[in-house]
């Protein structure tokens, strides 16, 4: 079974277009129950569902679990607090702030190495 800080560890997504709520347990080593449960919690999250009330996710929707494990298992976010970071479009903050922080440490280590010349 995964830890919770195995995130990085997870499964690679095949290229498919839907996944049966099995498949998705298995690659974002999460129990089907818990995603039934955060099909509740979070709007964004909602797979097409068929014939007999069969959950068919899509590859969005993969890639959005996998964060909201990430925000719940990894960072200690609560359920609210995952979902006003979702919602805020707190993981597009961080992403302009990590390109942000990349950017100034290729400034400095440019820096260094002129130095160093």
């Amino acid at each position: 079974m995964l830890e919770p800080s195995n995130n990085n560890e997870l499964p690679v997504i095949p290229a498919k277009r839907y996944f049966t709520i099995g498949e998705v347990s298995d690659l974002c080593g999460v129990k089907p129950h818990v995603l039934r449960y955060w099909e509740q919690e979070f709007t964004e999250l909602s797979p097409v569902k068929r014939r007999g009330n069969r959950r068919y996710y899509q590859r969005h929707d993969v890639l959005l679990i996998r964060q909201i494990r990430a925000l719940l298992y990894e960072q200690g976010y609560t359920i609210g607090g995952a979902r006003a970071h979702l919602a805020s479009g707190g993981a597009k903050e961080d992403s302009l702030r990590t390109k942000q922080l990349i950017h100034q440490m290729i400034g400095e280590l440019e820096d260094i190495l002129e130095l160093l010349k």
